[in-house]
Parts: structure tokens; sequence; C-alpha cells
């Protein structure tokens, strides 16, 4: 398959009916991994120098990303983790300078 076409290919399973609906999760999940999954969405919602886009992070349109962005703070508002992880992005991005 092209390129071209996988892209058609995700924006058809995209479109599919009901997959705009709101779903509720319950779940239970440690502040680590609350910290660690907020961690990597901002990890992977950023882009990268010298790396092309999947073909699916291409496709998403920005407002799905935004929700993305927020639900993994609204993760780490839940777990009151919000100052801890701008406090590490601050140690880490001290360590790269």
């Amino acid at each position: 398959m092209t390129t071209n076409d996988v892209a058609k290919v995700v924006d058809t399973v995209l479109s599919i009916p009901g997959m705009n609906e709101v779903v509720k999760l319950d779940l239970k999940i440690s502040r680590k991994n609350v910290l660690l999954l907020n961690h990597i969405i901002e990890c992977g919602l950023s882009p990268k120098d010298n790396v092309k886009p999947s073909i699916l992070m291409s496709s998403i349109q920005e407002e799905n990303l935004e929700e993305l962005r927020l639900f993994g703070e609204e993760c780490l508002q839940k777990a009151g983790l919000i100052e801890l992880r701008e406090k590490l992005s601050i140690l880490t991005s001290e360590s790269k300078q």
C-alpha cells in the first residue's frame, strides 16, 4: 500500500460512526504511572527534529491533539502532581544545558 492509501484507511477508521462519542473511563492508576502517562503524551505530541510523523499522527486534527494534552493535564491535576511535574521539567531542562 502507498502512503496515500494508508492515510485514507486511517481517515476512514477515524470517521466510523461513534468514534467521536465520549466514553467514560473509571480506572485506578498509580501516581507514578499518571506522571509517566503524561510524559508519554507530551513526548508523543511534540514534533521531533529529523523524525517524520507517522501517518496516524499527521492525519489527526489539532483539536484532537489538544484533547489529549488536556487529558494528560487533567490526570496530573486529579493526582495532585502538577507542581511535581513542573519541578521535574525544570530539573530535566537544566540538565540538558
